[in-house]
């Protein structure tokens, strides 16, 4: 029976794996059990946020040096998803996801269950269409059966990394005769996102195939997935996806839940989704249940109406700080308020993640009575 474990670790720069490094030397990690990255790096999460591909460099080197395998056909098998920006009390760290064989008795009804999928190279013409949210779907669904969930149900976060269309990419499409949808950059990181959205939700059974078209991305926010937390960006050529759930089928004493929050402020949201976990806040997580907690996973997005509960705030009208960087500082601000640490993983951009103007938070800790 499979086990799923989680380690979260801290970093001292955009390359410092050495805490990861060290409990493979010690034999806590097994090089090979490392499944996926979840991580949050201190860059500014734009286009040109390079840390994301120095860290996924040097942990690859480093998977690379441990399994005696070459780095370039990890990377295609190992996902790694970062999200940059550690604004305000977030704290750089990533989670390692690990999953390996285990003889031990099964402690719990169902546990934690990871899965990874990597899609196809995503043409530039593609990215942000119906193409995109197809291959997206299908690379969930690929995930979900490497998980071995059987049921939606139990899918909790789906974690997907789209790429982007960058003005050389877009430069190339054009020259072969395709055409991109934007090729600016940003609007495509944005496009990408909400393909990823679509992606998860009709992989999920949340949209139909005929529930949406190329015109319905970015425009139609009734469209939603509670469960998908997507990220761009230029270091990625193919979707790469990380499905948490709950599964019969895996043995181990962690477990994952979720909620969606509403807005920027729905503290109640933390707090339920710790609750359903058995982890009490009032008003912070205790020191024994902060312990218990394993990863703190979170997609947030500046109300574009520019009001949250009736009054207005002048995120999206700054133009000294990108919106993005004001929602992940504020929204980080109160999850790590409530949990009582910065390594929780607040990544913006979640156009049809969770309600609009909301998002999506989740957690995966230990189960009470875990023996």
């Amino acid at each position: 029976m499979r086990t799923a474990r989680v380690f979260r670790l801290s970093m001292a720069h955009p390359g410092d794996l050495s805490e990861l490094d060290d409990l493979i030397v010690r034999g806590t990690i097994k090089a090979a059990d490392v499944a996926a990255i979840i991580g949050k790096t201190e860059g500014n999460g734009g286009v040109n946020d390079f840390t994301r591909g120095y860290f996924t460099q040097t942990l690859m080197a480093l998977l690379s040096k441990h399994r005696g395998r070459p780095a370039a056909e990890l990377i295609r098998e190992i996902p790694c998803v970062l999200s940059g920006g550690t604004e305000g009390v977030m704290s750089p760290h990533y989670s390692v996801f690990c999953v390996s064989e285990s003889e031990a008795a099964k402690h719990h009804p169902s546990a934690l269950a990871i899965g990874t999928a990597f899609s196809a190279p995503v043409p530039a013409e593609e990215v942000g269409r119906r193409a995109h949210v197809e291959s997206v779907a299908a690379t969930v669904r690929a995930a979900m059966r490497d998980a071995g969930i059987e049921r939606i149900e139990d899918v909790h976060f789906v974690q997907v990394k789209c790429p982007c269309v960058t003005v050389a990419r877009a430069t190339a499409a054009i020259a072969a005769g395709k055409t991109p949808l934007t090729s600016d950059p940003n609007k495509s990181m944005a496009f990408a996102r909400a393909a990823g959205a679509f992606g998860v939700a009709l992989a999920l059974s949340e949209i139909g195939p005929d529930d949406f078209t190329d015109a319905s991305l970015l425009a139609d926010f009734s469209i939603q997935s509670p469960r998908a937390s997507i990220s761009s960006g230029v270091e990625v050529e193919s979707n790469e996806v990380v499905v948490l759930g709950n599964s019969p089928n895996w043995a181990g004493d962690l477990r994952i839940a979720h909620r969606s929050m509403s807005d920027a402020l729905d503290i109640g949201a933390v707090v339920d989704v710790l609750a359903d976990l058995g982890i009490a806040a009032s008003p912070q997580v205790s020191a024994a249940d902060s312990a218990r907690i394993a990863s703190v996973l979170v997609k947030c997005e500046p109300d574009r109406r520019g009001r949250i509960r009736g009054h207005r705030h002048t995120m999206l009208d700054d133009t000294d700080i990108n919106a993005q960087r004001h929602i992940r500082g504020a929204v980080a601000g109160l999850v790590a308020g409530v949990i009582g640490d910065g390594r929780i993983f607040v990544s913006g951009g979640a156009e049809h993640q969770g309600p609009d103007g909301g998002g999506l938070i989740a957690v995966i800790a230990s189960q009470e009575g875990a023996g």
